[in-house]
């Protein structure tokens, strides 16, 4: 039976990605390597629990020692594991270069070692920058503008440098904006979300107007199985929908859904270096046979009957990121 590892197994991602993947190959075995931080959440992988083809190691990704140990046996390695979050970033960047950068180079040094047949370095298409017109391809220029996707650009130069270099097969996958079940509430879509359940007011930056390219969960997992299986060594893939929103009118759609009113929202201020826009062509991945099946309408519908539906899943997440919030405003840049 084939083995693979994957990091960050217990985040938003991460965890749709091994529900996806087990449900997808039965001959496959999953060891998850997560540190368990404020975002790495047991409860998101708790349904696979009692899979005999899975199994948990509570580890940092900069931890050789917990590396070595989670990586044994295993073929392939899907790396999820990253400090994620462009706020926390700007306030404190040093655990993103430890984890996003180191982490991911201790990693790669660990599958050299070992011979792993395949290595997806899951990254972002906020390492594009904010573009005003047309999309990004694979060859487009980085011009990360925050701390996060500044780290996630040095760590995908690193990934590719160990193909070239150590001929380790690498491959890198930027994603545009998922969303889904499981994502921790401090990012946009479930903020909207449950802010709107609880009729609390919805955060806004600045004018509303930025544009992001939002894909479902569950496809993004398809696609990066579809790399996994047949992707090139040493290839940059770009995995969007191509299914572009403005932020002001997504929470408008949420608070129109929920049944709440549009006084709810509130234009605060705009976070620093905020990209205007993000859109990027998924081309490539597409010639594997891949294509997202959930618009935008259909999908927002979907995730937001399940968080009504999940309370108690979110409900002590949401007291955590209310108190980075408070912590952030009393520590703020501006």
């Amino acid at each position: 039976m084939r083995r693979i590892l994957v990091t960050g197994g217990c985040g938003f991602i991460g965890s749709n990605f091994i529900r996806h993947i087990l449900g997808r190959e039965s001959d496959l075995q999953v060891t998850n390597l997560d540190k368990l931080t404020y975002a790495g959440n047991p409860e998101n992988s708790r349904d696979v629990e009692g899979n005999s083809r899975y199994r948990f190691i509570r580890g940092d990704v900069a931890d050789p020692k917990a590396v070595a140990q989670a990586i044994s046996g295993c073929e392939a390695l899907v790396h999820f594991a990253a400090e994620s979050h462009v706020d926390r970033s700007i306030l404190d960047a040093e655990d993103f270069l430890r984890t996003n950068v180191l982490g991911t180079q201790v990693l790669l040094e660990a599958a050299r070692r070992v011979g792993i047949k395949r290595f997806i370095h899951i990254s972002t298409d906020e390492v594009y920058g904010s573009l005003e017109k047309g999309a990004a391809d694979e060859n487009g220029v980085l011009h990360p503008n925050s701390p996060y996707s500044a780290s996630k650009a040095g760590a995908d130069h690193l990934a590719l440098a160990y193909h070239v270099t150590y001929g380790l097969p690498v491959v890198v996958i930027r994603a545009s904006n998922n969303y889904g079940p499981y994502q921790f509430p401090e990012k946009f879509l479930p903020l909207m979300i449950t802010n709107a359940i609880d009729e609390e007011p919805l955060p806004v930056y600045g004018d509303g107007l930025y544009v992001r390219e939002w894909l479902f969960v569950e496809d993004f997992c398809e696609a990066i199985a579809r790399v996994l299986e047949k992707g090139e060594p040493g290839q940059i893939y770009n995995v969007g929908s191509g299914d572009h929103q403005v932020n002001l009118e997504v929470a408008k759609r949420i608070l129109k859904l929920v049944g709440r009113p549009e006084s709810l929202l509130r234009h605060v201020t705009d976070r620093l270096g905020h990209d205007r826009r993000y859109a990027i062509l998924s081309d490539k991945v597409r010639a594997l046979g891949w294509v997202p099946k959930r618009r935008f309408k259909e999908g927002l519908e979907e995730t937001l009957r399940w968080y009504q539906r999940m309370e108690p899943w979110w409900r002590p997440l949401k007291g955590k990121a209310a108190a980075f919030k408070k912590e952030s405003a009393s520590r703020s840049p501006l």
